[in-house]
């Protein structure tokens, strides 16, 4: 996955009304029901039919790191798809999104001003419009540095350019290094 990808779904994770499976039994038992059979989860999580049963019946408990990892992942992107959709929904129609980021921020601007890349915290108010752009990016499967992109141009828009009140001029942002990277409904 990426890092702003994994931020949108962090963020998306924070409206669940209810906790995900904990322990692994519980995480393949929801597989399982989700996917309709043992098989079809040994194939996606790469373990045998066999392996998911003993953990279906909890005759195994505790699973290797690497299955942990993709077992709660998997289940984790599957948890609550109606809240997921409705506060994805909301975040793109009325309450846009929050960014918080630490990352080596710089522009391409016009000759004679300062266009310096220098590290910057910014934690901001995304209007809804970019927030629809990031998730609707994220969806169409857009690689990370697509969703940089986006980003940057959010970034661009709503600090560097205030909105259309300053930096008319400006053309590019870039958005690299990132230190921190975290989104908020």
């Amino acid at each position: 996955m990426s890092l702003i990808g994994d931020g949108l779904d962090k963020a998306v994770q924070k409206a669940f009304t209810r906790p995900a499976p904990k322990s692994a039994g519980a995480q393949m038992r929801y597989l399982v029901k989700q996917l309709g059979g043992t098989k079809a989860v040994a194939q996606m999580l790469r373990v045998s039919q066999r392996t998911v049963e003993r953990y279906v019946k909890n005759q195994i408990k505790k699973p290797r790191p690497d299955l942990a990892g993709r077992l709660d992942g998997e289940v984790k992107q599957r948890w609550q798809p109606q809240i997921r959709a409705k506060a994805k929904a909301k975040a793109a129609s009325t309450d846009g999104i929050m960014i918080d980021v630490r990352a080596r921020l710089g522009y391409t601007a016009p000759i004679g001003s300062t266009d310096q890349d220098r590290v910057r915290h910014l934690t901001l108010a995304l209007p809804p419009v970019h927030a629809a752009r990031l998730f609707g990016a994220q969806e169409q499967g857009a690689s990370d540095a697509r969703l940089q992109e986006i980003a940057a141009e959010a970034l661009k828009e709503v600090y560097f350019q205030d909105g259309g009140r300053r930096a008319g001029s400006l053309d590019e942002v870039r958005f690299t290094d990132i230190e921190h990277l975290e989104f908020d409904l």
